[in-house]
């Protein structure tokens, strides 16, 4: 017997593999009639040093990311997705996506790509990915190649 998800939290970012986890999202979203929530985390520490010579990178990531959950939400609306919604939120993208974004939206399901860095950058920093299946307040899939 398959699990009934009511709301599924998917993670955007952009990479090929945030892709290959809307596309799953969507499928189980339809399957369950569920509501999908399209989400990106913008990481400021990210900006620190490029807003001491360009203020404005910071506002235009945010309006590019803005765009991007947008354009995802239509896409997922024409295919079948009755109930789609967007969170853009500001933080640690590990500590949001695992516990506090799904605590607020009572999420069943958070679905994302297997990891959107290289090897390096895992084994320094570790992926979202990684932190998200080992504290997640949910169900966690990830989607690999």
């Amino acid at each position: 017997m398959e699990n009934k998800y009511s709301r599924i939290l998917v993670g955007m970012d952009g990479s090929a593999e945030s892709l290959k986890a809307f596309d799953e999202a969507v499928r189980i979203a339809k399957r369950n009639d569920a509501e999908l929530i399209l989400a990106n985390v913008i990481e400021q520490r990210s900006f620190l040093a490029v807003n001491t010579y360009d203020t404005l990178a910071e506002e235009r990531h945010e309006k590019g990311t803005k765009i991007l959950l947008k354009q995802f939400a239509e896409e997922a609306k024409v295919a079948g997705v009755a109930k789609v919604r967007t969170v853009l939120e500001y933080g640690s993208p590990k500590i949001m996506m695992a516990t506090k974004i799904p605590k607020e939206e009572k999420i069943d399901l958070i679905v994302v790509g297997a990891t959107g860095i290289s090897y390096i950058e895992r084994v320094i920093v570790g992926s979202v990915a990684s932190y998200i299946v080992t504290h997640a307040a949910c169900n966690t899939l990830i989607v690999r190649k």
